[in-house]
């Protein structure tokens, strides 16, 4: 059996080999690294996948989402709602701008933001609600979106997390993950299910005049070279990157497949089984699996759970161990609505099995049976 691996990027890359070594090798040839046409045209392509007008590659997901709150032009103290059930970087750059993150629970069934505690968080000022597509499902967008309409507040899509899943609204309207909000952001890390060779990350947006900004800020702030209208930042998606996503781009969809197949073989293996619970599949969001998160009941030994699995060379992994609320970077300088009794009691509970889009039903009987085994 071949290793098991959270991500087999290697054996992912000898599937698209050529495409991608002539993709490499195209930006190398012309030796534009910086602005290439390939990052153009992977705008393009990625703007036509997720059926969005503008398309801004940037450096890493994070800058993508500093770069949306600095458009909508956030000043100091300004609130920002999100789920503490979240990565650090989706509150990291609210803190930066020196805005305050108000922190909300999430529901225990999606793992992503509580709607019914949005309400309840908003305030004068509230400036921007951000929902985290998490572990692959998206955040139930209409409501959300139909409450910050009513009380005129931005929404900016973390989809860092849900690239390729859908959301389907109670009319029977479709759209990609990333399609819906004023804003939406996402990230080419490596291991995501459109993952770069390295750092890389994009803005979407359906408005013309915001877009221009986004890729005024995303490059110092200018719109012709060396003259500076706004105060803006460095951060590019570089060619060699563009011309990878471009090739596995084409791909993303079996990919999304692939990780749906997987989940399908766990969710069947571990069918009702007592201690533990499988994800969630929401009615309105078609999930991509991003992890594969299971929780643990209250009588399973987590530690020794994921040191039983380690030592039959199974790898796992905590998404997340703290919530965001409970960092020391937050003992002052957020806001905290209610009790967020969710996310206090998913953080010692979850556990990520491997999932990627190269595992074959050998290594996923070992891990089904190896956790059926420790949960006798």
């Amino acid at each position: 059996m071949r290793n098991i691996e959270m991500v087999d990027l290697k054996s992912q890359y000898q599937k698209i080999k050529p495409d991608i070594d002539k993709g490499i090798q195209e930006v190398l040839d012309n030796a534009s690294f910086i602005a290439g046409k390939q990052v153009q045209e992977f705008a393009v392509d990625l703007g036509k996948y997720a059926g969005v007008k503008n398309v801004i590659p940037c450096a890493n997901g994070t800058d993508a989402l500093q770069i949306a709150m600095m458009a909508l032009d956030l000043q100091p103290g300004d609130e920002v709602i999100t789920p503490s059930f979240t990565y650090f970087a989706t509150v990291e750059v609210i803190a930066l701008l020196k805005c305050i993150p108000v922190f909300v629970d999430v529901n225990a069934e999606t793992f992503t933001i509580d709607v019914t505690e949005i309400e309840k968080a908003i305030s004068p000022k509230t400036k921007v609600i951000v929902p985290v597509h998490l572990y692959g499902q998206a955040a139930n967008m209409e409501p959300i979106l139909a409450l910050a309409a009513k009380h005129k507040i931005a929404v900016v899509e973390d989809n860092a997390q849900a690239i390729g899943g859908e959301y389907t609204f109670s009319n029977g309207d479709t759209f990609k993950n990333g399609s819906m909000a004023l804003i939406s952001t996402t990230s080419f890390f490596p291991s995501k299910n459109l993952g770069c060779y390295g750092d890389g990350g994009a803005i979407f947006t359906n408005n013309d005049e915001l877009a221009l900004k986004l890729k005024m800020i995303a490059n110092h702030g200018q719109r012709i070279k060396y003259y500076h209208d706004l105060i803006g930042c460095n951060s590019r998606l570089d060619t060699l990157q563009a011309a990878i996503l471009r090739v596995k781009l084409k791909h993303l969809d079996s990919y999304c497949n692939a990780r749906r197949t997987v989940a399908n073989f766990y969710d069947k293996a571990f069918a009702n089984h007592p201690k533990i619970k499988t994800p969630f599949r929401a009615s309105y969001a078609k999930h991509v699996y991003h992890q594969y998160t299971l929780i643990l009941s209250d009588n399973v030994d987590r530690e020794a759970m994921i040191n039983s699995l380690k030592e039959k060379g199974i790898p796992t992994m905590l998404y997340y161990p703290l919530a965001c609320h409970k960092q020391k970077a937050f003992e002052k300088g957020a806001r905290i609505v209610g009790d967020l009794k969710n996310t206090e009691w998913l953080s010692p509970r979850v556990l990520s099995l491997p999932i990627h889009t190269e595992m074959d039903e050998e290594q996923l009987n070992y891990i089904a049976s190896s956790v059926l085994e420790f949960l006798k």
